[in-house]
């Protein structure tokens, strides 16, 4: 069976354990049932998520022009505290970030490869953290904006990270961790302005990833160069597809690549 698309980020069901799809224009994958089979992937050409042209991709799937114009990958994306919906002020397009931003934001505590404090919009509460490769997450705050959300991420980074180590959450290196005490021992730093909004008695939520073995040094796939590549897949992690021979394929970061995939 052949399948051939542009790639974007799997979408996932909250289940034991997560069940992924890659989602195609006219078809999709359920790619829990590729498990322990042989799986062919082939570069074919890029594919802008904006303008839809075989440009090559810049960032977050665009092409360079678009990734400088459109709102969906303005700095407040990366940076939520950048953000200005709320004072009514413009950075690309205020519709659309009023859109975004005006919306209910969770800052969380997730633990992937370490502790480490994020932001997400609550409609996107659990996805984020399996995106992440995170076995457990809690709920910090729920704030009204992005902008709140962001200077209280920017706050509690001083005391915890916020960046995930790829390597070690892929091969499972990680140590649980007690979030409820974290998210205790964090509740002194939320800013002033975000301090109502502290979420109190809330438990932890816990991720089961469908990994059939872990990758002891993982290595990363790089389809552009290579052009094609062939492995048996094992697992999926985060936005990972985990091949037997340790090769791993992040799918996230090659959104935009219109790749053929061939079941063998």
């Amino acid at each position: 069976m052949t399948y051939q698309g542009v790639l974007t980020k799997m979408a996932t069901e909250f289940e034991s354990p997560i069940q992924y799809y890659l989602i195609f224009e006219n078809d999709f994958l359920n790619m829990n049932q590729l498990l322990d089979k042989k799986v062919s992937i082939q570069f074919v050409k890029y594919q802008c998520l904006n303008c839809g042209l075989d440009k090559p991709i810049y960032r977050q799937g665009f092409c360079r022009n678009c990734f400088f114009d459109i709102p969906q990958a303005a700095d407040w994306i990366m940076r939520p505290e950048l953000s200005t919906a709320h004072l009514d002020k413009e950075d690309r397009d205020l519709e659309y970030e009023k859109k975004v931003q005006l919306q209910p934001h969770i800052v969380y505590l997730a633990n992937s490869s370490n502790v480490k404090v994020g932001v997400t919009r609550k409609s996107q509460v659990p996805t984020r953290w399996i995106d992440q490769g995170a076995h457990e997450a809690i709920e910090i705050v729920e704030v009204p904006n992005r902008f709140l959300a962001g200077i209280t991420e920017v706050a509690l980074k001083n005391y915890v990270g916020d960046k995930t180590n790829w390597r070690k959450m892929l091969k499972n290196d990680v140590v649980d961790e007690n979030l409820i005490e974290w998210r205790e021992k964090l509740k002194q730093y939320i800013p002033d302005e975000a301090k109502a909004y502290y979420i109190e008695n809330n438990s932890e939520t816990n991720m089961e990833f469908p990994v059939n073995k872990y990758p002891e040094k993982p290595k990363s796939l790089n389809i552009i160069k290579s052009q094609s590549y062939s492995g048996n897949l094992v697992g999926i992690k985060g936005q990972y597809l985990i091949f037997e021979d340790e090769t791993v394929f992040n799918i996230r970061s090659n959104e935009g690549l219109v790749v053929q995939i061939t079941i063998l």
